[in-house]
């Protein structure tokens, strides 16, 4: 009887060790995640303007590809089909120093070598329109990212060599499973992060001679959606605080879904740090969505999501949730037409309001 006793005692504190552990594992992964997102909008496509089937008007390739659905995950998705071929935006961008690109990726198998390896390129080109203008090292300059089974990056200017490093620890992307892809570039440093986990940061990765003006495909037969480019850190405490209204596009939902997604907590935590130090700074979070679907359930997710995000500053962040009012606007307040993706990313916003 006392050994029983005594071995269920170890028992519970082994349990208590190992989920304290385990929560705190957790919550260091994301308070050390520090990817904030662009403010303003230059590219945005998540194919939901695309028949399925249909390969998207926004993109090129010398494969090809289709839109399509799938059971993995929500949203329509671009589906590179041929690992041979190299894909690429239809126009070029205009990129300044600073700016951010994201997307969603579910890697797929290769008929070829049946893993679930793709690269992805940021690159500088002066012939934005000839996909094969540098096949091994495009453009004029550049770096690339491979993941594989040893994820690394390529960095290369005009003529000098590709300079190889590779992540032994780096965690390989499984085939099937949804990913978050972030990069980050200020000025020639540039940092990427897969979900809330950085898996680079190079301080002079990106050549200061060369304007960077493309995105990149190829080796790999991935899905993809959710692709964002926009640049400019926003000011947020000068917004809330001087201005006092504050828009952010950092803060991420699920497609008419209110939980609040663990990318968008740096941006959470910035709020949340402005509202600490000015302590008798109340506010009104108010949610807004595009025009897609019906006024009424537009109207009722943009409540709930901005209820989301008072829960998160309040539970995660201790903010008194009496400082906070929160209220929804549905595609009632647009501040672009609803006639484009770019537009539509625009009008999906989380507004904090000084009161």
């Amino acid at each position: 009887m006392k050994n029983s006793f005594l071995d269920s005692v170890l028992l519970l504190s082994f349990l208590y060790i190992f989920i304290f552990d385990a929560h705190a594992q957790e919550t260091s992964v994301t308070s050390k995640y520090d990817f904030i997102p662009g403010e303003k909008v230059i590219f945005f496509d998540d194919f939901t303007a695309e028949n399925i089937g249909d390969f998207p008007i926004q993109w090129n390739t010398t494969g090809s590809g289709e839109v399509v659905t799938t059971t993995l995950a929500d949203d329509r998705w671009f589906f590179i089909t041929n690992e041979r071929g190299i894909t690429t935006l239809d126009a070029p961008l205009t990129l300044p120093d600073n700016y951010t690109i994201e997307f969603d990726v579910i890697p797929q198998k290769t008929a070829k070598n049946n893993n679930s390896s793709f690269s992805f390129y940021v690159l500088s080109t002066s012939k934005p329109k000839d996909l094969m203008y540098g096949v091994a090292r495009p453009g004029d300059a550049g770096i690339k990212f491979s993941f594989e089974y040893n994820n690394y990056y390529s960095a290369y200017y005009n003529d000098k060599s590709p300079e190889l490093k590779g992540r032994e620890d780096a965690p390989k992307l499984l085939v099937d499973k949804k990913y978050r892809i972030s990069v980050w570039v200020q000025k020639e440093r540039i940092r990427l992060y897969v979900g809330e986990e950085k898996l680079f940061d190079l301080p002079k990765a990106m050549s200061k001679n060369y304007r960077y003006n493309m995105i990149r495909f190829d080796h790999g037969t991935p899905m993809i959606s959710n692709v964002r480019i926009a640049t400019g850190l926003p000011d947020m405490r000068n917004k809330l605080l001087t201005e006092g209204k504050l828009i952010s596009y950092g803060i991420y939902f699920d497609v008419n879904k209110d939980v609040v997604k663990p990318e968008s907590y740096p941006s959470i935590k910035e709020i949340a740090a402005i509202l600490k130090e000015n302590t008798a700074v109340k506010i009104k979070i108010v949610g807004h969505t595009d025009s897609d679907g019906d006024d009424k359930s537009n109207l009722d997710l943009s409540k709930r999501r901005a209820v989301s995000v008072k829960n998160t500053l309040v539970k995660d962040f201790e903010i008194d949730a009496a400082r906070i009012e929160t209220d929804g606007k549905g595609e009632g307040e647009p501040v672009a037409p609803n006639d484009s993706a770019v537009n539509k990313a625009l009008n999906r916003r989380v507004e904090f309001i000084k009161i």
